[in-house]
């Protein structure tokens, strides 16, 4: 069956370590440590699938072990695997700390990722899910764990010129890579507030000024987070819009950003207006890190 949209980049184990007390540097602490597939890519697909759409990943996942258990474990949740590409090394992993507070730290191996380069979405132009005379034309989610050069790659590729790309940094650090997508009319940024400040070249006091700020840069549309404050969305030459989050208790921040992308594109596909879509998508974030499954 066709998928509604496809999802590309980061298909990993997430390992998170989470302490229910606040950390500093050298802390040796008691927690919970979970083991479970993620992925920028993959978390906004998980999330997709969640609320009923056919949603696939192209990634690279190795030939070993852990990549036969994390494909397997995909394809439970409801998320279409074909597509995947499985390279001789191992399987990527995304290694966090979070405490009370928040993220404290990350390390990223994206290494099978970056080394399959755009065989990653070869799918999309030798006819299993596109080709030269009938290019995919819907939504495709585009994750900053792609290297520069395959961003670069995926912006210039004519098989990805007519999608409606939904595009999300992998971090603050990654987010100067999607500087080639900027130019895109179509393209929409999720971002928060780092982000947009890598992107616009300078500090921004809130959501709004950082949301407006990466637009003027050429951005058809961005949309930026601030954690429990007021998120942003500017498009070009129209007004911007916010939306202030509800407070709720944190039990886990990893996954938010990727979870308020897909409330906010499954609201607009339903029909909802910019700032209804900006209302569950902040919605939805705020249930994520409350613990609920959003």
């Amino acid at each position: 069956m066709t998928p509604q949209i496809l999802c590309i980049g980061a298909v990993l184990w997430d390992v998170i370590g989470r302490s229910p007390g606040p950390m500093s540097a050298g802390d040796d602490v008691p927690g919970r440590i979970r083991h479970l597939p993620g992925g920028v890519a993959l978390n906004v697909a998980l999330a997709l699938a969640r609320r009923g759409w056919r949603a696939a990943v192209l990634g690279a996942v190795g030939r070993d072990a852990e990549g036969d258990a994390l494909a397997a474990a995909i394809a439970a949740r409801g998320v279409a695997t074909g597509w995947l590409t499985r390279g001789a090394g191992p399987t990527d992993v995304y290694m966090a700390v979070e405490d009370s507070r928040g993220l404290v730290a990350a390390i990223a191996d994206a290494h099978s990722l970056e080394h399959a380069g755009a065989a990653v979405w070869s799918a999309l132009s030798d006819g299993r899910l596109g080709a030269p005379d009938r290019p995919w034309s819907g939504p495709v989610v585009l994750d900053g764990n792609l290297t520069r050069d395959q961003l670069a790659a995926a912006a210039a590729d004519p098989a990805l010129a007519a999608a409606d790309l939904r595009v999300v940094p992998a971090s603050p650090g990654k987010a100067d890579r999607l500087l080639p997508l900027l130019g895109r009319p179509r393209a929409t940024l999720y971002l928060n507030r780092a982000e947009a400040e890598t992107l616009a070249g300078r500090p921004c006091p809130d959501a709004a000024a950082a949301a407006a700020a990466v637009a003027a840069r050429g951005a058809g549309r961005v949309l930026v987070t601030d954690g429990p404050r007021p998120a942003a969305c500017a498009v070009a030459g129209g007004p911007v819009l916010t939306a202030a989050p509800p407070r709720v208790t944190v039990a886990r921040v990893t996954g938010a950003g990727d979870c308020f992308l897909a409330a906010h594109l499954v609201a607009e596909h339903g029909g909802a207006d910019r700032q209804a879509a900006l209302d569950a998508a902040v919605a939805a974030a705020a249930a994520h890190v409350a613990g609920a499954d959003a």
